[in-house]
């Protein structure tokens, strides 16, 4: 899920460069010494001294933080009552560094909510000068971040078998990481089997979740929905009406796992595998449900507060605590390869599947056209050219035809002699690839041996107006048919 927390250490390093500067250069490298030196004594002051008073004023923080945010209230006052008896009792007493303190009190807290994401976190808030980095500056640094990590998406290929590959290490904001994210889904869109490894996946945003994941389903599918306790209101996510490139719906499917994979991917393998639309292969995941985000404690101090919960539909539940278990159980190491294995029968099926199923419309698509063509003999040429275009439409959406293949039919009809069948397939790629030179060229050979010259005319000068316009290479060919058209009605 997404987390809104922005908490950013600063690193402190002196290249080897400087010290090999000559003499010149030694006053700037002492100065950039003490500062750093000067740096390092604030942070470990800031991780130092941390007083009695200050841990009970984080625990009252987080007491009251969590009883007003986090989802479950009655849980949430559990929590708070355990670390305030915590407290009382001495326990936080021997923590005098801050680091030590945080990881205590989320040991305390998951204890009785059992919350993966409930975690209290060190900020560190100075900069190497020892001033506090502004909220801009940070926002700049993480965005640079998420583009040196391309929005998650890590590795893209096509492995062996034509199995694509996509790793991906979190699910970035959709507003930034969409065309990464579709450009990936562009890239696999013709394989045969897809495998998606999040192993190494720690989440991230929901919408980036069904983005991805409508790119998997043919029909409108309910993927998951979040219920946030504030304004009591519960948010569906379904996949999407539309998306930037082609569906798969019937592309076999499998997602690597392991103890690491977290909180929003996740949601992405649950959603794939609650509605059997994928294969898990590795470990069981890490099992944390609970959207959220960071929340100041003081400016020492932050805490991920999960603020809604997910409910699957087909479960009615989620894998809070327990994790997604995989279908096919082995190490995380080795989950690559077995899947990979799967993957090869898998896209070997797919492939023979896909081929019955194209030879079968073949078969249906000429049925329709020699239905289409009696109909042109018996002079219903609307029903005929309606029998053609649905046809055709079907084949182009299922991946049968395209622009050339329609073209080279409509060639060999009116080579054949079916004239009126091949001037109905031309002028459908016209229609379809409005675009193209080319199509309104052939549509004039059609009309040409048709006898219909002034229709052939008013195609070719489109042929040949599309063609100077984009430069296309056969442009003199288009000005030839046009001028050989225009001779022939000369001549009538």
């Amino acid at each position: 899920m997404i987390k809104s927390e922005l908490l950013l250490n600063s690193n402190y390093l002196i290249s080897e460069e400087v010290f090999m500067k000559r003499k010149s250069t030694l006053f700037a490298v002492t100065i950039l010494f003490l500062l750093y030196n000067h740096s390092l004594a604030i942070s470990q002051e800031q991780k130092a001294n941390l007083s009695a008073e200050e841990r009970q004023a984080v625990v009252d923080r987080i007491s009251n933080l969590i009883t007003e945010n986090y989802v479950f209230l009655e849980v949430a006052e559990k929590s708070a009552e355990h670390i305030q008896g915590q407290l009382k009792a001495g326990h936080y007493d021997e923590f005098t560094e801050p680091e030590g303190f945080a990881k205590k009190l989320t040991e305390d807290l998951q204890s009785v909510n059992h919350d993966k994401h409930m975690r209290v976190r060190f900020r560190q808030p100075q900069t190497l000068a020892g001033q506090p980095e502004d909220p801009e500056s940070a926002r700049a640094r993480m965005l640079r971040r998420m583009r040196a990590g391309n929005y998650g998406f890590r590795k893209v290929e096509i492995l062996d078998g034509n199995i694509g590959y996509i790793d991906m290490r979190s699910f970035s904001a959709v507003d930034l990481g969409r065309q990464a994210a579709v450009s990936a889904m562009r890239f696999v869109t013709n394989s045969d089997a897809l495998i998606f490894d999040m192993r190494k996946n720690g989440g991230g945003s929901p919408a980036m979740v069904q983005l991805v994941c409508s790119y998997l389903f043919g029909e409108k599918t309910h993927l998951n929905s979040l219920y946030w306790r504030r304004g009591d209101r519960t948010q569906e996510f379904w996949t999407l009406d539309e998306i930037d490139g082609k569906r798969m719906p019937d592309v076999p499917v499998f997602v690597l796992t392991s103890k690491r994979t977290f909180s929003g991917a996740e949601e992405f393998t649950y959603n794939l595998k609650t509605r059997k639309r994928a294969k898990i292969v590795g470990e069981t995941t890490g099992g944390g449900a609970n959207p959220g985000g960071t929340l100041r404690i003081n400016e020492r101090f932050g805490i991920f507060v999960p603020t809604g919960r997910a409910i699957n539909p087909v479960t009615g539940t989620n894998w809070e605590g327990v994790g997604v278990e995989p279908d096919i159980k082995v190490e995380a190491d080795s989950a690559l390869a077995v899947a990979q294995k799967l993957a090869i029968e898998a896209a070997k099926e797919y492939r023979e599947t896909q081929i019955a199923k194209a030879t079968q419309r073949s078969e249906e698509r000429n049925q329709t056209l020699v239905k289409a063509n009696a109909l042109f003999d018996k002079n219903k040429h609307a029903e005929a050219e309606s029998l053609i275009n649905t046809a055709l439409n079907q084949a182009v959406l299922s991946g049968d035809l395209n622009e050339g293949l329609i073209n080279g039919m409509g060639y060999q009809h009116l080579q054949s002699g079916a004239p009126d069948l091949a001037v109905a397939i031309f002028k459908f790629n016209a229609s379809r690839y409005a675009d193209s030179p080319n199509v309104y060229d052939s549509l004039g050979d059609g009309y040409d041996k048709n006898n219909q010259l002034e229709l052939a005319k008013q195609s070719y000068e489109t042929a040949y107006k599309k063609g100077l316009e984009m430069h296309d290479d056969n442009v003199q060919a288009y000005k030839a048919n046009l001028e050989r058209v225009l001779k022939k009605i000369s001549l009538k």
